[in-house]
């Protein structure tokens, strides 16, 4: 029954994590098209989860969770844009370091992840469901 538990402990703490890691994603792909409200401004950095481990004591178990939102240090995307109000003096804006592509794939990999602890739950319930059957049948 501790395996089982463990199990669902796991498999619980990853679809948080990957929760957590779709909410990211969702607020960086909302504000890839932001700016800064004038030329010295910063416009919005894209963000990246970091993931830990954390032992369950109760149970032994190590368990994953995001630690926090790190900022990403790549460099911003520059467009010519002469009459946007951020514009510095040689004309360029400053867009987020946010690639949408780069976002859709980490979304479908986060949803892939979510999917597969889903299974996890489903099957540990299956196989515990079975189980109590087995016994009742004795």
């Amino acid at each position: 029954m501790t395996d089982m538990s463990s199990a669902l402990k796991i498999a619980a703490a990853g679809m948080r994590a990957q929760s957590s890691r779709m909410r990211i994603i969702a607020e960086n792909v909302a504000n890839s098209g932001s700016t800064a409200t004038g030329p010295d401004g910063q416009p919005y950095r894209r963000k990246i989860p970091v993931f830990t481990e954390e032992l369950d004591r109760a149970s032994g178990t190590q368990l994953v969770r995001m630690s926090k939102a790190a900022s990403d240090p790549t460099a911003f995307r520059s467009v010519y844009d002469p009459g946007h109000p951020a514009a510095d003096a040689k004309g360029f804006v400053k867009y987020p370091n946010v690639n949408s592509m780069v976002e859709l794939m980490d979304m479908r990999e986060a949803q892939r992840s979510f999917e597969a602890n889903i299974s996890v739950i489903e099957n540990s319930r299956a196989m515990l469901s079975r189980t109590l059957e087995l016994l009742r049948s004795r």
